[in-house]
């Protein structure tokens, strides 16, 4: 785990590599890749909610029709 001071000595190297002005932009552009993979995540659970909730359906339809 990291201490308070490892913690501060990496912020003042990315302060000295980057320097203060585009460090607001990679955080921006990384809070987009976050999101991009959440949405992307989410997206592929809906996908398969879908396609057991279709499968289901026909699964009954099928049944009902057998019976009639």
């Amino acid at each position: 785990m990291l201490g308070t001071w490892e913690i501060i000595l990496i912020v003042l190297v990315i302060l000295l590599i980057f320097g203060g002005k585009k460090i607001p932009e990679l955080m921006r552009g990384l809070g987009k890749g976050v999101k991009s993979f959440k949405d992307g995540v989410n997206g592929k659970e809906e996908e398969k909610e879908e396609q057991e909730k279709q499968s289901n359906s026909e699964q009954s339809e099928r049944s009902n029709s057998g019976t009639v």
